[in-house]
């Protein structure tokens, strides 16, 4: 890898897809795909904590899952509960904050006790904000957005006055998007904060992502020259 195109982005979006076709692929049920997912989520936060990204904002739960079974979902929020139990004194050791954006509190009673506790462990933790996307969608966040402005009364609204009212108003437009799993779409994951964002697609399935991997999608994202509607230097 050349080190010279290993920029950091500030803040890195991923799109953790493919659980259920590597459970599948194994003919394991689909709660399996998950469970080994969330521990490669352990893996990748550690492993972009140690190589500087300030940010790293997690797709983990969409508002379109509640499709899903009932069953999956129970599971979902279950395996949720477990990762925190467990990685939530790592965060204390690695300096990690942990941060929540969507209707996180509309979840079941006991995933979001577990959130708030893991919220208030975590919240003196400089080194990375670890944003995990909860009963999220970008659309929603844009109309919860709209309705706040509204409440308050807020007129003449610009960028600046319309992101104080999104979920984390000081979180950073995202620089680099990764999707898991070959789909080639963003999913309604953070539209607002996605506008100028590197798009990364790689074909691993989400368990079997590593920190190589990340660090591939980084040497990619080294290469590519960001113009923001302006002119590429040459």
């Amino acid at each position: 890898m050349a080190e010279n195109t290993l920029r950091i982005p500030t803040h890195v979006g991923i799109i953790m897809d493919g659980n259920g076709r590597w459970a599948r692929e194994r003919g394991l049920p689909r709660v399996e795909g998950h469970r080994a997912g969330a521990a490669v989520v352990k893996d990748i936060v550690e492993g972009a904590r140690k190589l500087g990204i300030r940010y790293l904002s997690l797709y983990a739960f969409s508002t379109e899952n509640w499709k899903r079974p009932m069953s999956e979902v129970l599971a979902l929020f279950g395996i949720l509960d477990e990762y925190l139990q467990k990685e939530v004194p790592r965060m204390l050791e690695n300096d990690i904050r942990l941060r929540i954006a969507g209707r996180w509190k509309e979840l079941p009673g006991f995933v979001v006790s577990r959130l708030l506790w893991a919220i208030e462990e975590t919240r003196r933790g400089k080194s990375m904000d670890l944003v995990l996307c909860l009963n999220y969608g970008g659309r929603v966040e844009i109309l919860d957005a709209i309705n706040a402005l509204l409440e308050h009364r807020v007129r003449d609204v610009d960028e600046d006055a319309f992101r104080e009212y999104l979920y984390l108003p000081d979180l950073p437009d995202l620089d680099l998007v990764i999707r898991t799993s070959g789909e080639k779409r963003i999913s309604n994951f953070l539209l607002w904060q996605i506008s100028y964002a590197e798009l990364y697609f790689t074909p691993v399935l989400w368990p079997d992502f590593t920190v190589l991997e990340l660090k591939e999608a980084l040497e990619e994202y080294g290469r590519r020259q960001r113009r923001f509607g302006g002119i590429a230097n040459v």
